[in-house]
């Protein structure tokens, strides 16, 4: 392992996360899992789930002998494993074989810890709000619990619902739950009240570090209200853990403890409930690990907390408001941030004396210390440019024009980056001096793909002295912006064998490409027998709506279908016309959603998008239902009069001659029941203006309303030819400026409008 990657796994706050995968190789030997029931002589032994208990010697394990006493499990004797035979009775017949989707299932490879939270009507959108906020999204699975029928739920928690607020019934309802739909997926289980903040990190290596195989009741040990022995119950305030083996062993005693065992207190109650059937106790150090709690006095300012309790603490109770929650989630956070950042100087120094022992020596170490060399070009054409910029203006636009205003995620990350300059200055020659900024001399940045941003200011400093004197000075100073772990974000499972049904509207001034669209259609998806149909949508003004009985402008179009059926007579191609003023994206799709069912695909194009295989399967991968709706950036030929070269046939290798069009929304790819639930969201807004369905396409819609995932992206296998579009002034002033800028821009590059007025002039001249 190199060095240089040692602190990849220390480096926090950071915009990317480096994951690690981990491979391996399995090879199951002459077994088998099979569909039904089994006769062979191992089938008892796999009955479990596909697992083998280990057990002392030659007997065999009872998974009920595992646990007992207060330290949650049974003797400390070392396990063998007994080695069950295969063996197959060649009389039988062999039956087949199921085998799951992933691997994990089939090993039963569970996930360590699932949370829930137990709140209440008054706290549910207060305090239990707070908890989803600050740490709900460190943890795999949290859950919210309340006895409330039918609650509002804050937007983005989970909530169950059990129907009963009495604070025991709640505790038995959520233990059934746990038990009944994840008690074979989690190895551990935390329970807490929503008046406790968790540390939610630290609570997670605890259950990595505890065994999964023993019954284990943990957290902080209460003595029961008048009594006298020496069995204890966990406080809920401060949260406790139980292993997956308790939970199934106390399931089918839930009933009688219900029925027989008095108490207003649901931790106390599950706690006498655990004693008296399973015979354990609340421990709070179990395989030499120690549940760590911190009890918050009244008034208490997390600011002012230090002890080492406070700081060690997993979870912290009774927290009585929201922004105390948040204050102590401040804390915590800045207490581990401070806590890493001395981890890294910590190993950036056993970095720089394990060098002195390199080949290279002190001068094979890169700067920053424990980050990876900047890259090396092995070609002129890799050398990666630097961008020039001040606090106002970028010298590299995305236009393509020399200079633009610094502004939007481009303006915050240069303050961002100055106001740290400044900070690490100060921070290192303090008290001697003290600089403040006067203003950015020279910028320069860079993104090196093996590193991350790097940046070089030139900065002109006011420096003070502690007698007060003062001079103008200039500094260069550099940054990085590391590279940290790379996120892998987990996505609902979509499959490429889904119909896209296509949605193309046409308009009178649009009727002449038809054809040409439907000749395309027909080579790439009827040809080919892609599963994706096509309805047309003939969108008539109320001055062509009266005269369709004489003279329908749609005459020819409708006669192209027609054509286009007869050479593929098991192919339909429905058309529907469609009156209106202002032919708007929404107006349209309210048509066409309702002729569907509500799982359709849809990909809404336009009559210059040049269907395809490649396109229609990234339709179906980018576009998932109740999750994520796709709107392409389709690549635009220039003109090719200012070209003045003809492009090849459009495919993903010759994207030449053209640009990708960020101004037009008119292809999309999403599900009828995301448009339908978004729409529904619009109802309200739309009654009360009545132009705001023109004012808006379908883009705009899904953005505002819908609280979807909005995926837009560069679309290489989606390429049109040039064309001059006709802008609509009915639609709204954003959509007509968007239209008349995409027919500017498509005219040519600045290269070759340059070469055009250069060859115009010449001719001119002469």
């Amino acid at each position: 392992m190199r060095i240089s990657s040692i602190l990849a796994m220390f480096r926090p706050a950071l915009p990317l996360i480096l994951g690690l995968s981990l491979g391996c190789s399995l090879s199951l030997l002459m077994v088998s899992w099979t569909q039904g029931d089994t006769d062979d002589a191992c089938g008892d032994e796999l009955a479990d789930g596909g697992k083998l208990y280990l057990g002392r010697g030659d007997a065999q394990k009872d998974p009920k002998d595992d646990g007992g006493g207060e330290g949650g499990g049974g003797g400390d004797d070392d396990f063998q494993p007994r080695i069950v035979p295969y063996h197959k009775d060649p009389n039988q017949q062999h039956k087949k074989v199921l085998r799951t989707r992933y691997i994990h299932t089939e090993l039963g490879i569970r996930e360590r810890l699932l949370v829930g939270v137990l709140t209440s009507r008054a706290t549910l959108n207060t305090l239990a709000v707070a908890v989803n906020r600050t740490v709900a999204h460190h943890f795999p699975r949290t859950f919210f619990f309340t006895g409330l029928r039918s609650p509002k739920v804050p937007h983005g928690m989970a909530v169950v619902a059990h129907g009963d607020d009495r604070p025991v019934w709640l505790m038995y309802e959520t233990v059934r739950h746990l038990h009944r739909k994840y008690g074979d997926d989690y190895d551990w289980f935390l329970l807490a009240q929503d008046d406790t903040y968790m540390q939610a990190r630290r609570l997670i290596r605890l259950a990595d570090h505890l065994s999964a195989g023993r019954d284990v009741y943990m957290g902080r040990a209460e003595e029961f209200i008048g009594g006298e022995e020496k069995a204890r119950y966990c406080h809920g305030g401060y949260g406790y853990l139980l292993s997956r083996g308790l939970l199934s062993r106390l399931q089918p005693h839930l009933d009688a403890c219900r029925n027989d065992i008095l108490s207003v207190r649901p931790d106390e109650w599950l706690g006498r409930c655990i004693i008296d059937y399973l015979g354990l106790s609340c421990v709070e150090v179990h395989q030499e690990m120690t549940f760590r709690y911190f009890e918050l006095g009244k008034n208490a300012d997390p600011e002012r907390e230090d002890g080492a309790q406070f700081r060690e603490a997993f979870t912290v109770h009774p927290v009585s408001e929201p922004n105390l929650m948040y204050r102590l989630h401040k804390r915590f956070s800045q207490l581990e941030l401070d806590l890493t950042y001395a981890q890294i100087q910590d190993l950036q120094m056993q970095i720089g004396n394990l060098s002195e022992l390199m080949p290279e020596g002190a001068a094979g170490l890169t700067w920053p210390v424990g980050i990876n060399a900047p890259f090396k070009p092995r070609t002129r054409f890799e050398v990666l440019n630097w961008d020039y910029f001040t606090e106002e203006h970028m010298f590299a636009c995305a236009e393509g024009s020399p200079k633009c205003e610094l502004r939007g995620a481009d303006r915050a990350d240069v303050g961002a980056v100055l106001e740290v300059a400044l900070e690490r200055l100060n921070a290192r020659y303090q008290p001697r001096l003290r600089f403040l900024k006067r203003r950015l001399l020279n910028g320069y940045r860079r993104f090196d793909p093996t590193r991350g941003m790097e940046y070089v200011l030139d900065l002109a400093l006011e420096a003070y002295t502690q007698k007060g004197h003062s001079q103008v000075i200039a500094k260069r100073v550099h940054l990085l912006r590391p590279l940290s772990a790379v996120e892998i974000i987990p996505m609902p499972y979509v499959t490429e064998a889904t119909r896209v049904q296509l949605i193309l509207p046409i308009t009178a001034q649009e009727r002449e490409h038809v054809a040409a669209f439907l000749d395309t259609y027909a080579a790439n998806v009827l040809d080919t027998h892609d599963n994706a149909l096509l309805t047309v949508l003939f969108v008539y003004d109320p001055f062509e709506a009266q005269r369709v009985s004489r003279e329908d402008v749609f005459a020819g179009a409708k006669a192209a279908v027609g054509e286009a059926e007869k050479r593929y007579p098991d192919v339909k191609i429905p058309w529907i016309s469609v009156k209106t003023e202002v032919p708007s994206q929404v107006k349209l799709m309210d048509v066409i959603s309702k002729k569907h069912p509500v799982d359709t695909l849809f990909f809404l194009a336009s009559v210059w998008t040049e269907v395809n295989a490649d396109f229609l399967n990234r339709c179906r991968m980018n576009a998932i239902s109740s999750w994520q709706v796709f709107f392409p950036v389709h690549f635009q030929e220039f003109n090719p009069a200012v070209v003045q070269q003809p492009s090849a046939s459009p495919n993903a290798d010759s994207l030449r001659d053209g640009h990708f069009d960020r101004r037009v929304f008119d292809e999309a790819c999403f599900y009828n029941a995301d448009y339908m639930s978004t729409r529904a969201k619009m109802a309200a807004d739309a009654l009360d203006n009545e132009e705001l369905l023109e004012s808006m396409d379908v883009y705009d819609v899904f953005v505002r309303y819908s609280g979807l995932h909005v995926f837009r992206a560069v679309e290489p296998a989606l390429v049109q030819k040039y064309v001059q579009r006709q802008c609509n002034p009915r639609f709204s002033e954003d959509i007509y400026h968007r239209c008349v800028l995409s027919n500017l821009e498509g005219l040519g590059s600045r290269s070759h409008l340059a070469m055009a007025l250069f060859e115009q002039e010449q001719a001119n001249s002469t």
